[in-house]
């Protein structure tokens, strides 16, 4: 992984473990991050960052409840496998991808509108009114 992949802003409002959840999910999600790369250990992110290590592992931990990366004894940490079987998303992985995007939109200065106006925009004016309609 490279080490200017992820970077945390300390002037923003979101924790700093989030933006690195945040960040890692992000290319995990995208592809960026491949099944099987290794992440850096919490240790070496930390130092990289500048960070506590307790940070670090805290956005670990819910990369791991997310299911998107795993931790084994003497493998370390890496991507974990895309699930198998339907392709209906799973309610952990979706709720990751929504806590990114509001994350990443908060981070920018948006306030809940304007996050909402951003969702029924990217689902179309079909899907857009059923969100309004709820």
């Amino acid at each position: 992984m490279s080490e200017a992949a992820v970077r945390v802003d300390t002037t923003s409002q979101v924790p700093p473990y989030e933006q690195i959840r945040a960040q890692l999910a992000a290319l995990i999600v995208t592809g960026r991050l491949a099944e099987g790369d290794r992440l850096p250990t919490v240790r070496q992110l930390a130092t990289d960052l500048g960070l506590a290590p307790g940070t670090v592992a805290r956005a670990y931990r819910e990369l791991e409840a997310g299911e998107l990366i795993r931790t084994r004894r003497g493998a370390g940490t890496r991507v974990a496998a895309s699930p198998t079987g339907p392709t209906r998303p799973h309610t952990v992985q979706l709720a990751t991808l929504a806590r990114d995007f509001t994350s990443s939109a908060r981070a920018l200065g948006a306030d809940t509108e304007a996050i909402l106006t951003a969702v029924r925009d990217a689902l179309g004016p079909d899907r857009a009114q059923d969100l309004s309609d709820n």
